[in-house]
Formats: C-alpha cells, sequence, structure tokens
C-alpha cells in the first residue's frame, strides 16, 4: 500500500479520517507507523496527498489529512477485454488500475466459459476492493469504470463504434501482419482477446467496427501478461 485511499464513509471532518480493516492491518504490520508519523494519502476521485497519525489503536487510526496533490494523468485507453479466467482475473483488474486505466469493457467470446462469469470476482464490492489495490499500488485515486458486456455480436454491433469514435481502434491478435504501434500520441481503444485468442469470426467483426488486428510477435502470452505489455508499448505515460 503506498497509498491509502480515503473513501467518503472514512472522513468524520474535512480534515480528519479514520481507518479500519485492512488499511489499519497494513499500518500496525508493514509500515508500522506510530502517532506523529505521516503516510501518503488520497481521496477516491479527489487529491492526493498526507495523513498525519494523531491517534493509533488496534480498532482504529485517526489521521489529520492534508490533500493538495493532483493524481497522475489518466492513459488516453480504452481497453475492451474479453473476460480472462477467474484465476488471473483479479491480477488484470489490479495491474490495469495500475497502469491508469480508466475506461474497462469486460466482454465475451467464443473461448470465454460460460463459468468465467459466475465468479464472485464480479460483484461490485470484489472489483472496488481489486481496483482499490491497484490504485494504492500506483499512488492514484480515480476509480477505473467496469462495464460488464455478456454478449460479443450486440457490443460489436451496437456500442463498439461509438466507443471508436475519434480514436486509434486496435485488436491485438496474433499471426496478424502489422506489429503493435509504440508510443501513441493519440486516445485509443484496444481490444485483447481471451487465452487463445479470439476466433477468426470475432477478429472480422472487430475489423469490421474499425479495428485494425496487430501482434506483438511470434510469442504467445498469457492474458495477464499480454495487458501490460502492450499497455506500455502504446503509451509512454504508464511508465
Amino acid at each position: 500500500m503506498n497509498l491509502a485511499l480515503l473513501f467518503d464513509e472514512d472522513f468524520t471532518a474535512s480534515d480528519r479520517v479514520k481507518l479500519t480493516g485492512r488499511r489499519l492491518a497494513h499500518l500496525h504490520s508493514v509500515i508500522k507507523v506510530k502517532a506523529g508519523d505521516q503516510i501518503a494519502v488520497g481521496r477516491v476521485d479527489g487529491a492526493m496527498g498526507t495523513g498525519e497519525v494523531i491517534r493509533l489503536s488496534d480498532t482504529e487510526a485517526e489521521l489529520t489529512v492534508t490533500l493538495d496533490q493532483s493524481p497522475p494523468p489518466p492513459l488516453p485507453l480504452t481497453l475492451v477485454l474479453a473476460m480472462p479466467r477467474p484465476k488471473m482475473f483479479r491480477r488484470v483488474l489490479q495491474t490495469c488500475a495500475s497502469l491508469g486505466v480508466k475506461d474497462l469493457w469486460l466482454i465475451n467470446s467464443y473461448k470465454v466459459e460460460k463459468s468465467f462469469w459466475q465468479t464472485p470476482w464480479l460483484s461490485e464490492q470484489s472489483l472496488l476492493d481489486n481496483l482499490t489495490l491497484g490504485l494504492e499500488q500506483a499512488k492514484d485515486t480515480v476509480m477505473p469504470r467496469v462495464h460488464i458486456r455478456k454478449l460479443f455480436k450486440p457490443f460489436v454491433e451496437d456500442e463498439l463504434p461509438a466507443l471508436l469514435a475519434g480514436k486509434r481502434a486496435l485488436v491485438a491478435h496474433p499471426g496478424t501482419e502489422v506489429p503493435c504501434p509504440t508510443h501513441l500520441p493519440e486516445a485509443a481503444v484496444l481490444c485483447v482477446g481471451p487465452e487463445g485468442g479470439f476466433t477468426p469470426y470475432e477478429v472480422g467483426k472487430l475489423e469490421e467496427a474499425g479495428c485494425q488486428a496487430v501482434h506483438l510477435g511470434r510469442r504467445i502470452l498469457r492474458v495477464e501478461t499480454a495487458v501490460p505489455v502492450l499497455v506500455s508499448r502504446l503509451f509512454d505515460a504508464c511508465l
């Protein structure tokens, strides 16, 4: 936890907060703070700054906070991601939040098993918890938006064209001829398939919507590896 992310319910006054639960445990066992120490803090969707510990007990920590710093700028990227396997989904969520992705669309694909959509990690609280961990890691406060679309064709035909308007549109797909571009100076939409990639039909539909198919070379990467590689290749701001 490189930054303690503060929610509205943490505030007892405009400049004072109480922390409990996971964040309190981190202060005790990892940072090992004491009264008078300062830590990095930030308010969700707001400014960052410092918090001074004024009282610490086994049940809560009370801090006075000064929020006078802007969070890092978001990436100009919309990430369209076929629903990953549950065992890697949490890591992908945290990675996206850490890299500065603010607009994430989870979609279906032929190779996405139906059971993936039943994972408890898709609950509103679980999404919030994992995005929070990613933001705290990167010292950011702007909470990403997650959109869930369980039907591929309606999403690609009815919603994707509007998302692509005015942006560079790409679909990562092994075996294509064009390498993934680097150092983009413009906003982009990136579509990433499931393990094994999108089917030829799905790639064709994405191309019809306006996406260009690109590759990362001959190696086939897991989704949890491909996402940070692709994002860092496209945008210097996440490095």
